[in-house]
């Protein structure tokens, strides 16, 4: 009884993180957590954030930051090794729970291993069976004791399949005020109140940058040659982000040249008119900033003919906030988000769009009324914040565990 009193106290905790936004989620989690049990060990695979509440990372977490199919393939050997290391390390620490955060390619195949090894798993964020390939949501349940949700409408979906699921809220609703501040934004960032302001957001990770980057910012460009006194903000996500960034942006000077940012995304978003951004977690920031937007993106050829040979494609929306308006009633066909993907993806369409936004003032209104409907659906009636009721999903798995 002594033992477990003390595992109680200072549990070991397991998280494995795979991309800037999992980095985040993982950081409020540890938080939260570390509330609960001072003692705690907290080890696995993290970034800065999550470091810097002493977190200990066994391995970069940028060694999981890959971007589509082929380049998931042409590094599959180290991502196995970093596999069969990091699986090593865990079965040998015996975690009192394990947590993968989003990142289900890879994060799935170890939960699995390690449920097959008695040690108990959770899978925070759920992949989007809501929108294709419902069927999924038995392999998770094969891999994980218990999913956290970030939707409201996901834990249904699980209960169908007999698997435990709790809708623990979404952080970034508890991050983003339903009334935004774009005053206060734009003068922490030293932009003019009386100017039209555009945030170009390309992406969180390098190999995004590289392969959408020059058309976010040549989209941008045109914009402001089309639209007096523009200013464009771009903010970066981390260093290697930047270094990409400032060799697109090149040494441009002048109010309408980009003016390229370390970090600060949020105050960008709330800062500006219209965003112009990559699909993907940022689109569901611009919703909650309540911020007009065009979204773009493209994969590889490769990567796009692979989703569609496996039928992998299942929705004609893909940006998140045309998924969420469509699964909270809003209609079957509604699109609040223009979405220009693969052969849409081009300079002109990019530009195009953006520029409609700027000029009908009605339209956005419109949509920034939706955005605050969504927002206040995120939020639902939970009480406490996400990071805290995602932590007391965690420890109820740790007390079960050694009740």
């Amino acid at each position: 009884m002594a033992e477990i009193e003390v595992i109680r106290r200072a549990p070991t905790i397991a998280i494995i993180a795979g991309e800037d936004s999992g980095d985040q989620l993982g950081a409020d989690l540890v938080t939260a957590l570390r509330r609960r049990y001072p003692e705690a060990r907290f080890v696995g695979i993290g970034g800065a954030r999550m470091q810097a509440t002493g977190f200990d990372s066994w391995f970069d977490i940028k060694e999981l930051s890959l971007f589509g199919f082929a380049e998931v393939v042409s590094h599959l050997p180290r991502l196995l090794k970093l596999r069969k290391e990091l699986l090593a390390r865990l079965i040998a620490a015996k975690p009192d729970v394990v947590v993968g955060i989003d990142a289900p390619d890879f994060n799935l195949g170890v939960e699995k291993r390690l449920r097959e090894e008695g040690i108990r798993t959770v899978h925070y964020v759920s992949p989007s069976v809501w929108a294709w390939r419902e069927k999924r949501a038995e392999k998770i349940g094969r891999s994980a004791d218990r999913v956290l949700c970030l939707f409201p409408m996901e834990p249904a979906i699980y209960a169908r399949h007999g698997i435990d699921a709790r809708f623990v809220g979404h952080p970034l609703a508890d991050r983003f005020a339903l009334v935004s501040d774009r005053t206060g934004a734009r003068d922490f960032l030293g932009i003019p109140q009386n100017v039209p302001v555009l945030a170009v957001l390309p992406g969180s990770r390098g190999s995004e940058i590289k392969q959408l980057g020059v058309a976010f910012i040549e989209a941008a460009r045109k914009v402001a040659a089309q639209l007096p006194g523009l200013r464009i903000v771009v903010p970066a996500a981390n260093e290697r982000v930047h270094a990409t960034l400032k060799q697109l942006i090149g040494n441009a000077e002048g109010e309408s040249a980009p003016l390229l940012i370390d970090g600060h995304a949020h105050e960008a978003m709330l800062a500006a008119d219209v965003v112009l951004l990559a699909s993907g977690t940022a689109t569901l920031e611009a919703m909650l900033a309540k911020r007009p937007m065009v979204v773009g993106y493209r994969v590889s050829p490769v990567s796009y003919r692979i989703a569609k040979a496996l039928n992998m494609l299942k929705t004609d929306v893909y940006s998140l906030p045309n998924i969420l308006a469509r699964a909270s009633g809003m209609g079957d066909d509604v699109k609040l988000v223009p979405e220009l993907m693969q052969d849409d993806f081009t300079v002109d369409k990019l530009a195009d769009a953006t520029l409609s936004l700027f000029h009908d003032s009605e339209r956005r209104g419109a949509i920034v009324a939706a955005f605050e409907q969504l927002h206040l659906a995120l939020r639902g009636d939970l009480e406490g914040h996400a990071g805290d009721l995602a932590a007391e999903a965690v420890a109820e798995m740790i007390e079960a565990r050694h009740g």
